[in-house]
Formats: structure tokens, sequence, C-alpha cells
């Protein structure tokens, strides 16, 4: 490829990313799925921008070996041989139930017991690629359904090996031999790597680092990645393999973080070049010639591997939810089965290898979908669970807290220490259980409204405290009391400084709750670098009341960006000039601290 085909290519997948992924995140799609439909439009199938979306899959593949190294890093030999259950029980399981499976089926349309194998070798593979991203980005990747799939994902990529032996002895190709040998040279390789990491990767590691070329470091990291993983791929093993052994090996090094920066940005581009090429490998024209018979087949695929997913991880997890999760994140048929179907060529027919190869591309398509419900159901399902009738409020007290989490029990126990009667309301079942173990009274209720507040005392309590997380409805319950109980005093809890414009337009006090906190660390750092304490104390209140009295000033103005960005200017200007007046009475910090030191001296020979 000449350099102003490689430029037109570059600048076409950087285009189709850029527009592609924001729509969809935005759409709350997420980035996978827009890096699919990206590749799907700008195919051969599609506008026909690229004409060759292989070149690009070979290259791309590399992303998923980065994405394999950092996951590495996060595990030690510890943490894996702790999932060995998983790895091995589960892995194990669900590749020999979905060949069985496969095999049954593909027996009832009489396509041979071959021929079942085979596909079910294929579709037995997930996509490490998809899977893995996408429990990544939803945050899913700690559960023990993400934990899960991650360890099946790893067997996977093992099981590559024995299953091409496998495709060999099937064939007929005389290459049983080589296939055992091959894989007497994978183990080997294995344990090469391990033996290589331990006692000469680190030791070279630290030789780069003390260089202190960063340029250097970073090349050393991707050679380290990209060198292990043609290590495996030359003994046929999966590249993403190597690369994760890679990382598990490095995973315990001083160097783990600064490796972690160096791949991720070009784990994140290759990635997401990966999801573009294989959105450009689906077969659309198959589409127009058997729609039916590829849809179906992809649904079919991923609805038997759900199934099949989740009976087999039940045993192993008692929560519904992480098998659940376990299945639709491994319900997609994966990359390797490309790579299977194509070693297959002697048994698969070519145009049973086509649809097998359409299929597999569109299943992958569905797992974002399938994440997207399944995050919802749980989502449903644990608010049915939370829900509860409130709890009847049978006192009257003069203060109303509603929200009781870390900001409303510090106030609670202010005034409990004083012996001034609190009523505590929180919506959260969970929280509400868990103080009550410590000792508090505190009742279950949603505060936002108005007949609860009403039956905790509204109408005769003098103050009532919001401190409810959820900005909104704090601002929303702070303008229903204003209408229902003109006569309660009301203090809102202000999570930013835009939240203190609302409550000031409302002339209620706001409390920003870290801005406290973040004054009291001013003036420690003050009192740190030599000021005395009434001092720091002096220029820290002054700091107070002024940013104070700017909040109703600002209020008016909350919506117009270039009037608050001049208020802002202006204030900087003032205070400055503030505090220098505050702080000209004070001495150098030089002198103050030698000052500090004279004194102290003189203590000292009294002494």
């Amino acid at each position: 490829m000449d350099n102003h085909g490689f430029l037109q290519q570059a600048l076409v997948y950087l285009l189709a990313g850029v527009i592609a992924v924001p729509i969809f995140t935005r759409l709350k799609l997420g980035a996978v799925l827009g890096y699919l439909v990206a590749g799907m439009v700008i195919g051969p199938w599609g506008l026909r921008l690229i004409a060759d979306p292989q070149t690009a899959l070979g290259f791309a593949e590399f992303g998923v070996v980065l994405l394999l190294f950092l996951v590495g890093l996060e595990l030690n030999a510890q943490r894996v041989w702790a999932l060995r259950r998983s790895i091995f029980g589960l892995g194990t399981a669900q590749v020999l139930i979905t060949i069985a499976a496969v095999t049954g089926i593909s027996l009832i349309f009489k396509q041979g017991v071959v021929v079942g194998i085979v596909a079910g070798m294929g579709i037995a593979m997930s996509s490490t690629a998809i899977g893995l991203a996408i429990l990544g980005e939803k945050n899913l990747l700690g559960t023990p359904g993400g934990q899960a799939s991650f360890a099946v994902l790893l067997f996977q990529d093992l099981a590559v090996v024995p299953l091409l032996i496998v495709l060999a002895l099937l064939s007929g190709d005389g290459s049983e031999e080589l296939s055992w040998l091959g894989a007497g040279k994978a183990l080997g390789m294995i344990a090469l790597l391990i033996a290589a990491g331990r006692f000469l990767v680190r030791p070279l590691l630290r030789t780069v680092a003390e260089t202190r070329l960063r340029e250097v470091f970073v090349g050393f990291s991707l050679l380290l990645v990209l060198g292990t993983a043609a290590l495996m791929e030359l003994v046929g093993l999966s590249m993403a393999l190597g690369a994760f052994l890679a990382g598990v090996m490095l995973a315990e090094s001083e160097y783990r973080h600064e490796l972690e920066l160096d791949i991720e940005p070009f784990k994140g581009l290759l990635l997401g070049l990966f999801f573009i090429a294989v959105g450009m490998s689906v077969d659309l024209g198959l589409f127009l010639r058997s729609p039916l018979l590829v849809l179906g087949l992809a649904l079919g695929i991923v609805t038997l591997k759900a199934a099949l997913l989740y009976a087999v991880a039940r045993p192993f997890y008692c929560g519904s939810g992480d098998a659940a999760l376990f299945a639709v994140a491994l319900s997609q048929a994966g990359e390797f089965a490309f790579v299977l179907f194509a070693a297959a060529t002697r048994i698969l027919p070519p145009e049973t290898s086509a649809v097998l190869n359409a299929a597999v591309a569109v299943s992958m398509l569905t797992t974002p979908f399938l994440v997207m419900g399944y995050e919802r159901f749980m989502r449903r399902r644990s608010d049915r669970r939370a829900e509860r009738a409130p709890d009847a409020i049978r006192e009257s007290q003069p203060v109303i807290v509603a929200g009781f989490g870390r900001f409303g029990q510090v106030v609670v126990r202010v005034l409990r220490g004083l012996g001034i009667g609190a009523t505590v309301i929180d919506h959260d079942p969970g929280q509400i259980d868990t103080v009550r173990r410590f000792g508090w009274k505190a009742y279950y209720g949603d505060a936002t409204r108005m007949d609860l507040l009403e039956s905790a005392g509204a109408a005769s309590a003098r103050v009532l405290l919001v401190a409810i997380d959820d900005p909104e409805a704090a601002l929303a319950t702070v303008k229903r009391v204003r209408q229902r109980f003109p006569q309660l005093e009301v203090i809102a809890r202000a999570r930013s400084r835009t939240d203190a414009y609302e409550y000031a337009e409302l002339g209620v006090p706001a409390v920003r709750e870290v801005f406290g906190s973040a004054l009291e660390a001013a003036g420690r750092v003050l009192r740190t670098l030599g000021f005395a304490e009434d001092e720091a104390a002096r220029i820290v209140r002054r700091f107070h009341d002024y940013d104070e009295a700017q909040i109703p000033q600002g209020a008016p103005h909350r919506h117009d960006v270039k009037k608050l960005v001049a208020l802002s200017e202006q204030g900087r200007r003032d205070i400055a000039q503030l505090l220098a007046a505050e702080a000209r009475s004070a001495p150098p910090i030089d002198q103050h601290d030698a000052g500090a030191d004279q004194r102290r001296g003189d203590g000292e020979r009294r002494a």
C-alpha cells in the first residue's frame, strides 16, 4: 500500500470512529457497538470506502493483544491460581457442552456429526475483545460474573490448540504428529516465558527505566508485549494469551503503573480499529440473498449459548444475576470461530462456512444490546427488592434531617451530643438497616414526599436539613417545602457551586459539602508553611466570607457563562488583594521559620 492510500484509509478509520462512537455513547448503546456499526458503514458492503477489511483486521488484532496485557497486569499469579476453578472447571464445561449441543442440533437437521462438531467448536468460542471491552466499559469486570467471563475467555484461548489438533484428526490430512509436536512446543514456550519473566524481563525493565528516557521505556513496553505475542503465535497459540502471560509476569513489578499508562492509548486506538474491521467483515450480501437464514442462525447461536452458559454457571455461582451476566457477556461467537472454520476447509462446504462466518459476525453485534438489557433488568429487580412501605413516624422533633449519608450523619451527631432531638429520614433501606445496627434511630421513606414530611412533624419543626444525595431531588424538595411549610426554616446541602446558586435564588442557606473541609485543608497548609495559627485562621475566614458573599451575587447570572467568567476573574483579583492585606502583617515565611527556630532555641536554653 502506498503512503497516499495508507493516509486515506487512516483518515477514513479515524473519521468513522470519531463520528459513530460519540453518537452511540450519547444514546447509551456503548462504544463497541459504535465501532462495529461504523465498520459496517464504511466497509465493502456499505459505502465501500475501504475495500479490504482483512488488512486492517490483521493489524488491529494487536488491540486485543494489548487489552489482554493490561488485564494480566491487574492480576498476579496468585489471583490467576485462585481462578483455576472457573478457568478449567467452568471453561471446560462450557466448551464441551456447547460442542455437544451444536452437534445434536446438526444431527436433527441432518448435517452430519463431523459438521456439527466443527460448527460447535467455532460457536463455543466467544469474543475476548467484545466481552472484556464491554464488561470493562460498564465497570462489570470486577463482579463475580465478570471474573467468570474473563476466566472462561482465558480457557478458550488455551483451548484453541487442542481444538486445532482435533480438526487435524477429523480432516485426516496426516498432520497429527505435527499437531502433537506443536502442543508440546506450546507448553514449552509457556514455561519458558514464565521463567524469562521472572529472571530476565524484570531486570531488563529496571535497566531501561534507569535511562530516564520515556520514549525508550514506551518502546521497550511495546516490544515486550508484541514480542511475547509473536513467540506464542510462532508455536500456534493465541497472541492474546501470550500478552496476558506477559502482563501476569509483570503484575507485581514496581513499574506496573507506568506500563499501564504507556500501553493504554495504543490499546484504545487499536481495539477500536479491531471492532471497525470486524464490522467491515460482515458480509451484508448474504442478508440480501438469505436474510432469514443468517439472522435466524445468529439469533439461534446467541440464544443457545446464553441458555447453556446460564445453566453451566448456576452451580458455580449462587446469584442468578452473576450467572446472567456471564451468559450475556459470552453469548456471541468469537474471533477464533473464523480461525477454526478456516482450518476446516476440508470438512465444511464453502456455502456452510460462509453462512457460519456471517452468523458469527452478526452474533457479535448483539452483545452490547444484551448487556444493556441485563443492566436494566437488574436495576428493575433491585428497585423491586428495595420497594417497601415507608416507616410510620410517630415523633415530632425540632429538627428534621432528610438524608442520612456521610453529610447528614455528622450534623445529627452534633445535635445528639447537645441533646437536641432530630427526626432522621433516608430512602435507602440498606443504609437504614446499617445505621440501626449502630444504634441510630432512623426512618425509611422518601423525604421528597410532603405527606411523609408532614407525618414527621414538619408543621411544628423549626429546621429541615435537606442532605439528599440527588441534587435535582433535593432542589425539588426545597421548592415544595417552601410552598407547603413556609414557616419551616430550610438548610440545604449543595454538592457544587451551581447548586449553591440555585438555593441562593430561592433565599435558602446552602452549605457546600466540600467547601468547609477544603478551607480547613488550606489552613493546615498555611500553618505548615510557617504561618501562625491565628494568622492562618484569619486568612481562611476572610476567604470564606468573601466567597460566600459571591454566591448571591453570581446566582442571577448562573446561566450566563460569560458573566460568570467575568465575575470569576474579578473575584480572583479581589481575593488576591484581600489576602495580601491579611498576610502583609505576617512576617515572610523564611523570617517566620527563623523566628520559630529562634523561639524554640530560647526555650531549649531556658530548659
